[in-house]
This record gives C-alpha cells, structure tokens and sequence, in this order.
C-alpha cells in the first residue's frame, strides 16, 4: 500500500513526510522501476520540478555504481536541477529488487534527492541518515514499522540529534583537529574506537583512513561507519576522515604520525594526499568499504607489519585512488594519459590565446621577425621606439610582441608539463621532476608529443618502482625529495637521450610529413575522424585523445606548414557542435520534445558551444543517450569535413567564436559549424519522434554517459 498524503505530517526536519512513504509494495522488477516511482512521488509533492528528471539523473548514478549495500538496503541518490529541496522517499518493498548489494535484493529503499547546490546543513542531516541505515536496530524498526507515520517518526528522532548539535557538520564523527570526538547522536557509533581502551603502544595497532564518493552523500559516510565497526571487531583503533559535500574535519597531523595503516574507501581523489605519505596502504572503491569493510581492516593489519607493502607517497600507492590489485592496467594507463592532458592544457590554453593576441595586435609576420622586438621589450629597452613617441609609432606592436613572446614560452611547456604529470598520475609528486625532465628531453630531441607520453610513462614508472624498493627509517625522508627524483630522472632521461629519442624522433618526422601530403579526400576524411571523436564521449578518452592530437601540432604550425592548424580548427569546430545543436533543438526546433529544466539547459547551451565548452551536452547526453550522442556525431562529422575541406586554419587552441582573430577563412569556419549543428539537431529531432527510448538500454548508457562526465570532473573545459 502506499501512504496517504498528508502535508507536512511530521516530517524529519522537513525531509521527509507520510506522502512520500510506501509499505509493502510492488514498484516493478528493476531498480529503475523503483527509482521512477520513488522520483514521481517527490515531484508530486511539489519537492522537484520534473519527477522524469529526478529519475534520470538518479537512474544514471545507479549505473555508475550500485547503491544496493549489505542487509537488504539501497539508497539511490541524486544531486539533481529539478529538486527543490533536500528530500527523503521511503519504500518498503513487497517484492525485493535487485540493486548491486553483494549479498542479494533490497527491500528497503530510500531514495535521496539534493538540489545542485544544497546547504551544507541539509547535507549533514542526509549523511546522518545515511550511517543509520548501517545500524541493524534502525533497519530492524524500518521493516517492523506498520504505518508511515511510523517511518517518518523514526527518520526525525535520528535526524534530529544532528540538528540539535549545533554546529557539527557531516564530518563530525570524524576526528577533529584537536582529536576528540563529536557524538551527536548516541546510537550511531563514531569513527574511532575510544582512546582510553588503547592501553600501552602496540597493544593495539591503529588505523587512519579516507572515505569519499562522487556524490559525497552516502557512501562516503556509510564506508566510514563500516570501516570503524570492523575495526571494533579486529581489536583495532580507526579513525576516519570523510571527505563529503559536507564540511570536512580533517585528522589530527599527530594521529596520522602515530598510525600504523591507511584505508583509501574512494571513488575520487583524497584531499591532501601527502599527509599520509610513508604509510602501509589498501586501497579501493568506496562501495566496498561498505561491502567488505572486515576484509579492508585485515589487508590493513596486515599490511602494517608488512615491510614490503604498498606505501602512500614515493610508491606504488601513490598512482591514485585505486592499487593494481582493484584497477585493470588498461584501466590505469588511461587514467595516466589522461591526467597529463588535464593538467597540460591550460599551458596550451593560455599560450596558444597569447599567440592569437599577438597576432591580432602585430600581424602574422611578428612569428619571424619580432626579434629584439619581444626580448627587449621593457619600456627602458624599446628598440625602434621611445616611450614617448611609443604610442604614434606602435605601441599594438610592442604589446603584440610581448604576448607573442609569452605565449611561444607557455607553449613550451606543453610536452613537459604532459610528461610530468603522466608521472604524476603513477608516482605522485616523486614523479613530477624526472617526468619534466624526461618531457624537456624529448623536445630537446625532437621527439615531440609522442616523446612526452613515453618519456612521462617511463619516468613515473622509474620513480613507482624506486619508492618501493624498502630502506631505513632515516632514509625515507630524502626518497621523495631527494633520491627518487635524482635517480628516475636518470633512468628516464638516459632512456631518452640515448636509446628512444633518435627512433621516436624519426616516427614524429614521418607523421608530420604524412600530415603535410593530406589533401582533398584524405583531408576531409581525417576531418570526418577528428568530428566523430570530439562528439563521441563529450570529454571522456576519446575525446581527448582528439584535442591532444590537436593542440599538440600547434606549436609546429608555421606559414609554410598549415596544416596542424587546420586540424585545430577542425577539431574545436566539431567541438562545438553537441552543444550548439541541443540548444537548438530544446529551445527553436522541438521544444515539446524536452523537459523545462533540458529547456533551461538548452538557453545555456548557447553560450557554452559558442565558447567551445562542450559540457554544455553533458546533461542531455546523460539523459538520453543513445539519441544525443549518435545525432551529435553526425554533424560534428560533417563539420570536420567541411573545415579541413576548406582549409579553415585555427592559432588558437581554445574560445570558439571569441578567438574570431586567430581563425583563418572565418566566414567557412563559421559555415561549417552551423551545418554541423543544424543536421545534428534535425537528426535528433527525427530519433526522439520516431525512436522510442528503450528502457533498460538507456539506463545502462545513462550511466557511461556519467561515468564519462564524471571523468572529466578533474578535466579542463576545451577538452570536454
């Protein structure tokens, strides 16, 4: 039956009310069936705009990753642009419902719906729910209870404990600075087990750990309540630091000293990593902090008396969030890869604009003749010019210089900077010397992009595999500042200089040569390419590897070789079609065909696909995937071909339409893109009006389109 409405009735902290409480029943076979009901239920109450909405956005995050969690329990959950406020449904369900809980179907559903930028205080109130459900007497009072009004009871009196310490945020139960703990609510367990029980050193071994999810409403604080009970069970002391969306309580600098492990439960990166550098380390998803939080404890117990074991800072564990042991190395490599495009792009960004503006303000020509014109460009130093007559005889042309001069050196980062965070990514900050080094190697020997990416690979991997090799205490201190620099610097760079430069050098010659030759039919092919990638995952691996390719040729465009810049300009032109035609299509061509808030979306849209910000499609890709992305697709494609078609060149890597100045053949470059937007948007049209969604396929697209988004959650805006 479901509940009856009744505005207001004790809602719990005006969460939850008996108009958004079922029991015992039957919403379908599938997680989504339940989802749905649960989401139109809150929009009927008036709590969210667009009940389709809530649904798809938390049916997407249910693909990315199970809510389902031991017991018999899920918790979906959304943050999304049709809720408009913080809200709690409840169903207790007839008919169990499989959603990703290792230990078989749920019959308790909560479903947790947050505006985009909820306060903070509502967040520590649904956190707060959240480790409850972790509690087998509050699950057993869920099932036991035979009216809503009793379901709504139960959430307020924990909710309200919360609400009543003023002050304590999400992160309460997590060890404050000082050490000591924040108990608001007596039933639910902290995240330490009581110093006093310690008794002498090494009696008991103690733990300290990170837990945080994407979201950082759920998980993130259910992980940390099951890794402190397993710790209670093991004998050991646990303290848990949450990084949620709520304020973040960070442990004590002493506690860490005097810790013996480190459990990583996270889906995204640990704020301020370095704390726990020298530690013994396991790792792994937040979700199974929640599944398999005795298993987590004892890896750590053991790793902890473990002299060879994953260490955070200047090891293995330093390659991210996850160990070998839970990541696939193709899996690893393309987080590499891609953490060293992010960080690399905006030395491409801000030099490739600083070149168009020095082209805007002295001409092409300022490329070979600036001269003494951009080194001696101090107002004391003026070469064909004083400071007084500077501004009748051009002073466009000193600051056109200037600019030029800025950005040819910010550009000479580029395969440095790739290089060195590639290193990054696998080694942490041991790695970003030999990684800078290695990518200034490989320019040195003009090997180019493709020699950045090996050269980072080898150096990261040089300084992962020193930072394991074991040694004295006294010695750890230099290791990552001091010995793993110094000697994956060498192994990297000597690799380069001596055996892989020449050969890798030789491989980029021929590319570039092959390149040069493209014209007419292979030129619009490689246009035709270059579109489908940029539109096929909006800012995943695709995607980037696209703008990479593209904005890594800049720095060898020149007037008699324009070829790396028409593959620029093909390449950001195709870019910006996804967004453009959505907007197109939700807000002129078949507005019925879109909810109010895609509507919404779509006016913005506007503005970012002019600007070449992809994300723009993010949120109706999710939405609708199998209709957004192939129709996206088709007119990037076509906007590639017409662009490298007709030799439109681009000396800007980023900005769309607000770089005018640094596009060659403006007029077709501009055609090109409105016909790519125009056919994505009439062939999104004609599929949402004789295509129909199927179910179960779109929800599992629905959560790659996430997963894509979610990647470039730490990525630039041009590469989206």
């Amino acid at each position: 039956m479901s509940a009856a409405h009744s505005t207001g009735a004790g809602d719990g902290a005006g969460l939850i009310g008996v108009d958004l409480v079922g029991l015992d029943e039957d919403l379908g076979a599938t997680s989504s069936d339940v989802i749905r009901v649960l989401a139109d239920r809150i929009a009927a109450t008036g709590r969210a705009a667009s009940g389709e909405t809530l649904a798809t956005d938390a049916i997407a995050r249910e693909a990315s990753v199970g809510t389902g969690v031991p017991g018999g329990i899920a918790i979906p959950h959304a943050r999304s642009t049709s809720v408009t406020a913080p809200t709690l449904a409840f169903t207790r369900l007839a008919r169990t419902v499989p959603f990703g809980a290792p230990d078989g179907d749920a019959d308790v559903v909560f479903m947790i719906a947050v505006p985009d930028g909820a306060d903070k205080d509502h967040l520590t109130v649904l956190s707060t729910l959240a480790r409850a459900l972790i509690r087998e007497d509050f699950t057993a009072a869920l099932r036991a209870a035979t009216t809503p009004q009793e379901i709504v009871d139960l959430v307020d009196r924990e909710v309200s404990g919360e609400v009543a310490a003023a002050g304590v945020g999400a992160a309460g139960r997590a060890s404050t600075a000082t050490g000591q703990e924040a108990r608001p609510t007596p039933a639910a367990d902290t995240h330490v087990v009581d110093s006093d029980r310690t008794g002498t050193a090494g009696r008991r071994k103690v733990i300290v750990g990170v837990t945080a999810c994407p979201t950082g409403i759920a998980h993130t604080y259910m992980a940390a309540d099951a890794l402190v009970a397993a710790a209670q069970r093991a004998g050991a002391e646990m303290h848990v630091e949450t990084q949620g969306s709520s304020q973040v309580e960070p442990l004590d600098p002493a506690l860490i000293a005097r810790a013996d492990a480190v459990v990583f439960a996270v889906d995204v990166d640990v704020r301020d990593r370095s704390r726990f550098a020298g530690k013994p380390l396991v790792s792994g998803p937040v979700k199974r902090g929640v599944d398999e939080p005795d298993a987590m404890i004892a890896e750590a117990l053991r790793a902890a008396d473990d002299p060879a074991a994953t260490r955070v800072s200047g090891s293995a564990a330093e390659a991210g969030t996850s160990t070998a042991k839970d990541e696939h190395f193709g899996q690893a490599l393309k987080r590499w890869l891609l953490t060293g495009v992010s960080y690399m792009i905006p030395f491409v960004a801000g030099g490739g604009l600083l070149i168009a503006l020095g082209f805007l303000l002295s001409g092409y020509g300022i490329a070979l003749a600036h001269g003494d014109d951009g080194v001696n460009n101090a107002v004391w130093t003026l070469q064909h010019s004083t400071l007084l007559d500077l501004p009748s005889q051009g002073l466009g042309y000193y600051l056109g210089a200037a600019a030029f001069q800025i950005g040819s050196v910010s550009l000479g980062f580029l395969v440095a900077a790739l290089a060195g965070y590639i290193a990054y990514a696998i080694a942490d900050r041991p790695g970003i010397a030999p990684g800078f080094v290695a990518g200034s190697i490989a320019v040195f020997m003009n090997a180019g992009f493709l020699g950045g990416l090996v050269g980072g690979l080898i150096a990261g991997a040089a300084a992962y595999w020193i930072g394991r090799i074991p040694t004295w205490r006294w010695l750890r201190g230099l290791m990552p500042v001091v010995i793993i620099p110094l000697f994956a610097s060498i192994i990297a760079s000597g690799l380069m200089l001596l055996v892989l430069g020449g050969p890798i050098a030789w491989l980029m010659t021929q590319l570039t040569g092959f390149l040069n030759s493209l014209s007419g039919a292979s030129a619009v092919l490689l246009g035709i390419i270059l579109g489908l990638m940029m539109a096929f995952d909006l800012g995943g691996p695709v995607n980037k590897v696209a703008y990479a390719f593209a904005v890594a040729g800049l720095g060898a465009g020149s007037a008699s070789n324009v070829v790396p810049f028409e593959i620029m300009a093909a390449v950001m032109a195709a870019g910006m079609v996804p967004p453009l035609a959505l907007a197109l299509a939700s807000t002129v061509l078949y507005r019925k065909g879109f909810t109010k808030p895609e509507r919404e979306n779509g006016k913005a849209a506007w503005l970012l696909g002019a600007s070449f910000i992809s994300e723009g499609a993010i949120p109706f890709a999710a939405a609708d995937p199998l209709r957004v992305i192939p129709a996206s697709m088709v007119g990037a494609a076509v906007t590639g071909a017409i662009s490298m078609a007709a030799d439109v060149t681009s000396r800007a890597p980023h900005g769309g339409f607000f770089v005018f100045f640094a596009i060659g053949n403006l007029l077709m470059f501009t055609v090109a893109i409105v016909a790519g937007t125009v056919v994505s948007a009439l062939v999104l049209v004609a599929l949402k009006k004789w295509v129909r969604r199927a179910p179960a396929a779109t929800d599992a697209a629905a959560g790659e389109a996430a997963s894509a988004g979610e990647t470039v959650g730490q990525r630039a805006p041009v590469a989206a």
